[in-house]
C-alpha cells in the first residue's frame, strides 16, 4: 500500500485556497470517512482517517472554513488493523456543522449521497470531492493487470455521487458492490493517471507512471520471448515432421531416387531437429537454405507421385499427431 500512502501524504499537503473547493473536500471527507452520532442528546461528528496529516488538514479546514473547533483522537492499531487511526471529532455545534457540510438536509434528515451544492459544483469542486474521498477511503494498487484506483463508499448513493463527479471531469468510473461493500473503481491506466493529476498528486503520478512503464516494458519483453519460444517450437516440430516424411519418401523411391535428392534427404533424416539453414551448412559442399529446401521439396513430390501410382500411403503417413504436439 506504499502508493496509497504516498498519494495521501501528497494530497494532505496540497494547498487549496478557493473556499468552494475546501468545502467540497471537507464534505466528501466527512461523508466517506465519518458519521453522525447522538451523544447525550447532541449530534457529534466523527471522521476516521489513516494519516495524521489528513486529520490535521481536516481539523484546520473545519476551523478556517466553518469556524468550528474539533479534536483529534489517536486510536492505536490492534488485531487485523495495523497502524494507528486518527479520529477528528466535533462535539460542540456538531449539528450546525452537519447542516453546513450537507450531512443533514434543511429538515435535519441525514443525506446519504453528497449535498446538491457539491454535486452541482464546478469541475474544481469535483476534483476536491475526489481528493476528499481518496483521503477518506481511497487506495491505489501497483500498475499492471490488476491495477486499480478504488474508493470504499458508505453506501450506494455516495458511490453514485462520486461516479457523477468523475463524469463531470470527463472520466469514467464504475460503482459496484463487493461482498456487501459499495465501491467506486477505476481500472484504466490512462484514467487513473488523469485523475491523479486532477486531484493534485503530481509526484505520486510520476512514481506510478514510471512503475507502469517498467511493467509494460517487462510485459512486452516477456511477450516477445514467448513469441520466439513458440516460433522455435513450431520450427522444431516442422523439422521433425519433415524428417519423417523424407524417411518415408526414401523408402517409397528405393533405388530410383536421384543422388542429389537422396543426399539432401539423408541429411534431413540424420539431423531431424536442425533448421534448413543448419542443414545447408552441414552439407558438403555447403548449400543455401533455399537449395536444400528445394531438393527436399522435389524429393517429397516425387515420392508422393510414386505412391499414387503404386496405390500406397504417401509421405504424410509417417507424420504422427505426437510429432506436431510435442
Amino acid at each position: 500500500m506504499a502508493l496509497t500512502a504516498s498519494v495521501k501524504e501528497e494530497l494532505s499537503r496540497l494547498e487549496v485556497k478557493k473556499v468552494s473547493e475546501r468545502k467540497a473536500e471537507v464534505s466528501a471527507l466527512l461523508r466517506f470517512a465519518g458519521g453522525l452520532h447522538i451523544i447525550s442528546g447532541r449530534i457529534v461528528i466523527e471522521a476516521e482517517v489513516d494519516l495524521a496529516a489528513t486529520a490535521r488538514r481536516l481539523r484546520a479546514a473545519i476551523f478556517e472554513v466553518y469556524g468550528h473547533q474539533s479534536e483529534i483522537i489517536v486510536v492505536s492499531g490492534g488485531g487485523l488493523r495495523r497502524g494507528s487511526r486518527y479520529v477528528v471529532r466535533v462535539v460542540v455545534d456538531g449539528e450546525s456543522l452537519a447542516r453546513q457540510t450537507g450531512l443533514l438536509d434543511s429538515r435535519g434528515r441525514p443525506v446519504r449521497g453528497l449535498p446538491p451544492v457539491v454535486v452541482n459544483g464546478s469541475a474544481a469542486d469535483a476534483e476536491a470531492v475526489w481528493r476528499g474521498a481518496f483521503l477518506a477511503h481511497g487506495s491505489l494498487t501497483e500498475p499492471g493487470r490488476s491495477s486499480a484506483l478504488e474508493i470504499t463508499c458508505p453506501g450506494p448513493e455516495a458511490a453514485l455521487a462520486l461516479v457523477g463527479s468523475a463524469r463531470r471531469l470527463g472520466l469514467a468510473a464504475k460503482a459496484r458492490e463487493v461482498r456487501g461493500v459499495d465501491r467506486v473503481v477505476i481500472r484504466d491506466g490512462d484514467t487513473i493517471a488523469a485523475l491523479l493529476t486532477r486531484m493534485g498528486a503530481h509526484d505520486a503520478l510520476m512514481v506510478w507512471e514510471e512503475r507502469r512503464m517498467r511493467k509494460e516494458v517487462r510485459a512486452t519483453a516477456n511477450r516477445l520471448a514467448n513469441f520466439d519460444d513458440a516460433n522455435l517450437r513450431r520450427s522444431a516440430q516442422a523439422a521433425v515432421a519433415a524428417g519423417a516424411r523424407v524417411e518415408r519418401a526414401l523408402h517409397i523411391l528405393g533405388e530410383d531416387v536421384p543422388d542429389h535428392l537422396k543426399y539432401a534427404g539423408e541429411l534431413r533424416v540424420a539431423h531431424k531437429n536442425a533448421s534448413l539453414d543448419e542443414l545447408g551448412r552441414l552439407a558438403d559442399p555447403p548449400m543455401t537454405k533455399d537449395a536444400i529446401a528445394g531438393r527436399i521439396r522435389r524429393l517429397l513430390a516425387m515420392a508422393d507421385k510414386r505412391a499414387i501410382e503404386l496405390g500406397i500411403p504417401n509421405t504424410e503417413a509417417n507424420v504422427t499427431p505426437e510429432m506436431l504436439d510435442e
